[in-house]
């Protein structure tokens, strides 16, 4: 459990890091906005090491599926775009493939 709450976290970040570069380089918002953007993406690296794995690879393979789960709810809270059908489809996979990674009964 501890490790879901950290790819969570680690997720929040990660997009939150990036949408601040987004928004300067696409968007055209002030270049201050790169300053949490930077401290959003070492939190990011951070909270990843937190997770329970012996294999770093195992870790951010993990991760992803969570990552594109929470790019969907980013989508959808911070840019108001809802995500359609096959996003969540997709999403649900990603995650169920995720879970086979993190939960799966290793020797």
């Amino acid at each position: 459990m501890t490790s879901i709450l950290v790819y969570i976290g680690a997720a929040v970040a990660e997009i939150a890091g990036c949408f601040a570069f987004w928004g300067v380089l696409r968007l055209g918002k002030p270049l201050w906005w790169l300053v949490p953007g930077v401290v959003f993406l070492l939190a990011f690296a951070y909270l990843l090491t937190l997770v329970e794995s012996a294999f770093a690879g195992r870790a951010y393979a993990a991760y992803g599926g969570v990552y594109i789960a929470a790019s969907l709810a980013w989508l959808w809270t911070a840019e108001g775009a809802r995500p359609d059908r096959w996003d969540a489809v997709g999403a649900a996979i990603c995650v169920a493939g995720a879970m086979v990674i993190l939960f799966g009964p290793r020797s």
